[in-house]
């Protein structure tokens, strides 16, 4: 009677390698969803960083935009553009709405895009470059051959070609400003770009 009893015993539990394959199969299934919670916060990530990166480049367009649009001569009466490079551009401009005409300065410094601010000072009045204040404006510019700025004169109508060097800055009518950022060369999202033009209303000669 007991052999009977401890037969069925036996017969109604688990084997040993029922067990180690039920182990198995809750190992693979615990494994595939981290992995798919890693994934989802990954993307997640990826996309808050993105957009986060694409609102700064907006805003420091449309500060960008305001600021270029108002080049004007210096306090000394230097002319109102300074220097013109692909990677670089500098101007006079009152972007303070006082009495004087900072040198703004834009410029690529490894994958970030700066701007130095000088404002003349002294008696005389002079721009002294130690005065120079820098600023980060856009991080995570991509590497690429698409210049930041391009130059246009007076005859830009959408498709003409930009200015080559080297440039008369006098001539120059219209900036073209491309910015190509990628938070993470890495991922397959790539990279984004954003561009902008600005005519110098007070350089207009074509009225």
């Amino acid at each position: 009677m007991n052999f009977f009893k401890n037969r069925r015993s036996l017969e109604s539990g688990f084997s040993v390698i029922e067990v180690l394959i039920g182990i198995f199969i809750l190992t693979l299934m615990g494994l595939a969803v981290y992995s798919f919670q890693k994934d989802v916060f990954s993307l997640n990530r990826i996309i808050s960083g993105n957009l986060t990166t694409q609102g700064e480049a907006r805003r420091a367009l449309k500060s960008m935009s305001a600021e270029i649009r108002t080049a004007s001569p210096s306090n000394l009466g230097a002319y109102a553009l300074a220097q013109t490079a692909t990677s670089s551009f500098t101007f006079y401009s009152n972007i303070e709405s006082d009495s004087f005409k900072e040198r703004v300065r834009y410029f690529l410094d490894g994958t970030t895009l700066k701007k130095g601010v000088l404002k003349p000072s002294g008696a005389p009045l002079t721009y002294n470059p130690a005065n120079e204040m820098v600023s980060e404006l856009i991080h995570d510019i991509a590497a690429t051959t698409t210049p930041i700025f391009n130059y246009y004169d007076k005859n830009y109508d959408g498709a003409t070609q930009s200015l080559v060097e080297p440039i008369d800055i006098a001539t120059v009518r219209l900036v073209k400003i491309t910015i190509v950022i990628d938070k993470n060369p890495q991922t397959p999202s790539g990279p984004i770009t954003l561009t902008t033009q600005v005519s110098m209303r007070n350089l207009k000669d074509n009225l």
